[in-house]
């Protein structure tokens, strides 16, 4: 299942030659992860409150093929590629009219209040897929 964000690129989004500023594609990209998480129906400030975990981006591997730029309309495009007892790996996409202006391959993980690694909820699991 892939999962679709669509969003503006706004003026403060880009540099001084009108493109998006490269650190800005993370923050694109975990917007359209916090709204994934919301469509499979998972309430993360619930599920910090219930049980004490959280997710953290572990790694990111990112490539930048074309720049988006000033009121351009952009999708996110987001797909799990591995779920473990405590890790997501996602492959997420910006692209603008299909083509594909950047990508990223992004583990996250599930840690507890402490700060130690957590197994992610059963329930949670199985709406990954």
């Amino acid at each position: 299942m892939i999962h679709s964000f669509s969003c503006r690129v706004y003026y403060e989004d880009t540099d001084l030659a009108g493109i998006v500023y490269y650190a800005n594609y993370l923050k694109f990209i975990e917007r359209a992860r916090t709204e994934w998480v919301r469509e499979i129906g998972v309430d993360q400030g619930a599920l910090k409150a219930d049980t004490g975990i959280v997710f953290a981006v572990r790694r990111v591997e990112a490539d930048y093929l074309a720049p988006a730029r000033f009121d351009d309309d952009i999708e996110v495009r987001t797909r799990v590629e591995k779920a473990t007892g405590a890790r997501i790996v996602l492959r997420q996409a910006v692209l603008r009219d299909n083509e594909t202006l950047f990508t990223a391959l992004v583990t996250l993980v599930a840690i507890s209040g402490d700060g130690l690694p957590a197994r992610i909820p059963a329930v949670l699991r199985s709406q990954l897929g």
